[in-house]
């Protein structure tokens, strides 16, 4: 079964807030719920599927479907971190093209910032296979991806200055977004100069750490028949895993080297076709790796193809994450891969900002990551066009 042109986004909602003092996870996930099927012109009465992650309150599903009200036939939990609700988007549109339901509701909140989990942090998995053979050593998240990029350099002569333009490039789009938490243009001067938080990385190499979340509804095409919002057809989808193989394992390369062959196949369509791309930007290196991966350029030659301001809207050959990504925007809850969805949507209807709409953009790819670039992810790659 494929999902090509069997759901649709009709809506979609970022919180405006940073820093949610005073406001629940709960109310969150509720206002962003709201905020998404008012986009769609749609009402929870509507909603027959619902989708959330491990930043789900309580019971998750069962907590928050009381709370939001709903009475869905249609849950799913699906949790592979940051790429959960990329690959959250591709699960609604087969459940909903299997006739599971017709309006799907995907929520995200959460509240690193004011008092949740830090990133990689939260509750430690004693009982994970993994736990023993590797909380002995103290992974962090930085060193974690910091491994990935000395590598990469190592193998492939990428240099700091060629990481530095995926933060610029973030930057210059950042400065036209009102709820960015980093609105200063930078240049490769100042983020190679900018402390060195775990070798090679820089601090400006990382990405903000943000309270918020986002909402997605995805329907049936004869429900966008009857909305008069611009329509968003998901096209392709892909997801895969990958993990450290007891040590028999490359880091130079992501799980985006099967999600996203498998999502242009679906598609039917090639990187070369692609307008506009929302990619995980935990951290630089993770964007670089990335766009590799899904075959934007080739193995090795990453570091030259983001340079010179080729990822910048208006400037270069591929523009990515017009809202300033994870890098100078938001990055709730630690878990990106909802605002790359939501930003892909605004390209296709044209609803950018003006400084960084894509000109003629009717086909938009996002691609999650979730876990640890350098151990355990999951990859989710969704492909998407304008109706």
């Amino acid at each position: 079964m494929t999902i090509k042109g069997k759901a649709y986004i009709a809506g979609i909602y970022e919180h405006p807030t940073r820093k949610a003092d005073g406001i629940s996870l709960a109310q969150i996930h509720a206002d962003v719920a709201r905020g998404a099927l008012a986009d769609a012109g749609l009402s929870r009465d509507d909603v027959d599927g619902y989708f959330c992650a491990g930043d789900a309150p309580g019971l998750g599903p069962m907590s928050m479907v009381e709370y939001l009200g709903l009475k869905p036939r249609h849950v799913d939990s699906t949790e592979t971190g940051g790429s959960s609700y990329v690959i959250h988007a591709a699960h609604a549109a087969e459940a909903i093209a299997a006739g599971k339901c017709k309006v799907a509701l995907v929520t995200l909140a959460g509240k690193p910032r004011s008092g949740g989990a830090p990133p990689g942090g939260g509750r430690k998995p004693v009982d994970s296979p993994d736990f023993a053979f590797e909380a002995p050593f103290k992974p962090t998240v930085l060193n974690l991806y910091a491994i990935c990029a000395r590598r990469h350099m190592h193998e492939f002569g990428t240099t700091a200055e060629q990481l530095a333009w995926v933060k610029v490039a973030a930057s210059q789009h950042a400065q036209h977004n009102p709820h960015a938490m980093l609105r200063d243009v930078v240049t490769v001067e100042q983020v190679v100069s900018s402390p060195i938080v775990a070798d090679p990385l820089h601090r400006l190499d990382c990405c903000v750490i943000s309270d918020g979340g986002g909402a997605l509804v995805i329907v049936a095409p004869e429900i966008a028949a009857t909305l008069k919002r611009p329509k968003v057809r998901i096209i392709g989808a892909g997801e895969a895993m990958k993990n450290v193989n007891g040590g028999l394992v490359d880091i130079t390369y992501s799980g985006a080297v099967w999600s996203g062959p498998a999502a242009f196949a679906e598609a039917g369509v090639k990187p070369a076709d692609i307008k506009y791309v929302s990619i995980y930007d935990s951290f630089t290196i993770t964007v670089l790796m990335t766009l590799e991966d899904l075959g934007f350029c080739e193995k090795g030659k990453g570091g030259r193809f983001v340079a010179d301001g080729n990822l910048i809207s208006g400037v270069g050959k591929l523009p990515f994450n017009t809202d300033g990504g994870g890098l100078c925007n938001n990055h709730p809850g630690n878990r990106g891969g909802m605002t790359k969805v939501i930003e892909a949507v605004r390209q296709l209807r044209g609803e950018a900002h003006p400084a960084v709409q894509v000109k003629n953009c009717d086909l938009a790819l996002a691609h999650g990551t979730g876990g640890f670039l350098g151990t355990r992810h999951g990859s989710a790659t969704l492909i998407m066009e304008r109706a």
